[in-house]
């Protein structure tokens, strides 16, 4: 009896899993976690709180949207989008973790890395822009770095891996290739890692195996429906973090002063632009 109720659960999860979310039924969830995200940013600058969020996955697994859903109803100057390009001649002679660093929170501030040290382990691993000694070295270090320098300092470290399937990756891409206003995602780089999946795949999993601790667990994110996969994250960040709300003294709109005598409404100089639409 048990096992039939379970088997009838597990198909059930399945059906559900499988069945991608509805546009209008994403809207309206979202909306509500975006009322919590401005919440939790009262929060952060009331208390002075520090927060790095970071956000790894497979290529076209959808980092850029769920943090483009973040920050789309809060405040850039609390939550702050960090997406580093390739290291300089400079930075190439830097501690590895250093150009991170700088980008640290202040109080009051949350941190959204879009990809992070953890290319190290990633990109620069399978492509052979560092060699398996530094990138097992930096696997060694890391949770101590993340114990010492983020946890033990106060500031408040969340860890995402967002996951697809190689059928939908395969997808994405050729859907990107499909839509010109998504040519600016596209590089060789992105491309390999469809070749490459299975590299990827045993250096995520190495990657995931040194370095999810107690302090700094990573949180892996199933994101082939991609409206699930940012609503979930979105909930689950949220939950993680004991904010509260916090009372805000809003200002009243005042009564305009008196239009003066001869003024006129419109700028007078400059050039309109015509109207196309």
């Amino acid at each position: 009896m048990a096992k039939d109720k379970q088997q009838k659960h597990d198909v059930a999860g399945a059906k559900a899993a499988s069945t991608k979310m509805k546009g209008k039924e994403f809207e309206k969830e979202l909306v509500k976690l975006q009322v919590e995200l401005t919440r939790l940013q009262t929060w952060v600058q009331t208390t002075g709180a520090r927060i790095i969020v970071i956000f790894e996955g497979r290529d076209t697994a959808g980092k850029g949207g769920v943090i483009s859903r973040i920050s789309a109803r809060t405040s850039p100057r609390v939550y702050r989008h960090v997406a580093l390009p390739a290291p300089s001649d400079r930075e190439k002679t830097q501690v590895y973790i250093q150009r991170y660093i700088r980008h640290f929170p202040a109080a009051g501030e949350i941190i959204l890395f879009d990809r992070s040290w953890y290319n190290r382990a990633g990109v620069e691993r399978v492509m052979g822009f560092c060699t398996k000694e530094e990138s097992e070295r930096f696997l060694f270090v890391t949770p101590m770095v993340e114990r010492e320098i983020v946890v033990q300092n106060g500031i408040i470290l969340r860890e995402y891996f967002l996951d697809i399937s190689q059928d939908e990756q395969r997808r994405r891409f050729e859907a990107r290739i499909d839509a010109p206003v998504k040519h600016w995602k596209l590089s060789p780089m992105d491309i390999e890692s469809v070749r490459r999946w299975w590299d990827y795949t045993a250096a995520y999993q190495r990657m995931i195996e040194a370095t999810h601790t107690p302090e700094a667990p990573w949180h892996i994110v199933p994101a082939d429906d991609k409206r699930r996969a940012r609503l979930n994250l979105i909930r689950h960040l949220l939950d993680s973090i004991p904010y509260k709300k916090v009372g805000m003294d809003l200002p009243k709109i005042p009564k305009a002063q008196p239009r003066p005598k001869g003024a006129t409404e419109g700028l007078g100089a400059g050039e309109p632009i015509p109207r196309y639409y």
